[in-house]
Parts: C-alpha cells; sequence; structure tokens
C-alpha cells in the first residue's frame, strides 16, 4: 500500500492520493499552524478511517445476512488528551441504520464489524484507545 501527499499552497494544505484510486483527498492544518480550512485535519482522517473501516464491514454482514438496509449513517467522536501529542483516549462510533434490520442481528455484526475485522480498530486500541459503539435502527 502506497499513497502520496502533494503541497497545495505555500501553508499546509496537501492533496492525497492512494494506489487505489485517482480520488483525491484535500488535508488542511489547523489555523494555528496556517491551516486555511480547505480539508479535514489529520485526526479528523483517523476518526473517518475508523468510522468506514467499520461501516464497510457492517454494511457487507448485514447484506449476508439478507438484512434490507435502505441508510446508513456514521457518527464518530473521538476525546483527545490534553499533553501533546494529542492523541485518542476514548472513540465511541455511533451507527444509525434504516432500513428492516433485525436489532439483534445489527448488533452482533456491529461488533464483529468494530472488534474482529477493522483493522484501525486494532491499531488504534493496540494503543491504548478505548473504542465504543451503538447501534440505533429506524
Amino acid at each position: 500500500m502506497h499513497i502520496s501527499l502533494q503541497r497545495v499552497n505555500d501553508a499546509v494544505h496537501f492533496e492525497g492520493t492512494g494506489d487505489s484510486t485517482d480520488v483525491h483527498v484535500h488535508i488542511d492544518g489547523s489555523p494555528d499552524i496556517g491551516g486555511e480550512g480547505l480539508g479535514v485535519r489529520p485526526m479528523e482522517l483517523v476518526l473517518m478511517a475508523l468510522g468506514s473501516c467499520s461501516a464497510l464491514d457492517l454494511v457487507t454482514i448485514l447484506k449476508k445476512q439478507r438484512q434490507q438496509i435502505d441508510d446508513v449513517k456514521i457518527d464518530v467522536k473521538g476525546e483527545r488528551r490534553e499533553e501533546i501529542p494529542h492523541i485518542f483516549t476514548d472513540i465511541h462510533i455511533s451507527f444509525y441504520l434504516k432500513g428492516d434490520i433485525d436489532q439483534t442481528k445489527a448488533g452482533k455484526a456491529a461488533e464483529l464489524a468494530v472488534k474482529k475485522y477493522c483493522s484501525v480498530h486494532d491499531m488504534l486500541a493496540a494503543g491504548g484507545v478505548n473504542i465504543t459503539y451503538s447501534v440505533e435502527i429506524h
């Protein structure tokens, strides 16, 4: 696996690409280091990686269980420590599902998706991050 980052301006705005696609991801720093709000911040990308990694597996598991998924929304909230480096200490993933989905199956699928199949979870948890999740069906 390989990614590339290219600086876009004279500040801290970068454009990232990976080997798997030509899609560009815009990354920018906080205003106190020259960021201009032109992209997501690196630690937001970590939360996006965790949420999307878990979501991909959750959807795949529920489809295999023949659950009707009409919509999926994921919110990920991370708490960071005060001292430098400002690493995450606690992260909560909220899965909001819409469709004809059995609550028990969704709960088990979320547990497998987050704790067994998501490599991002394992890397963060190995570093001491407490990761929790919840599932709501509408």
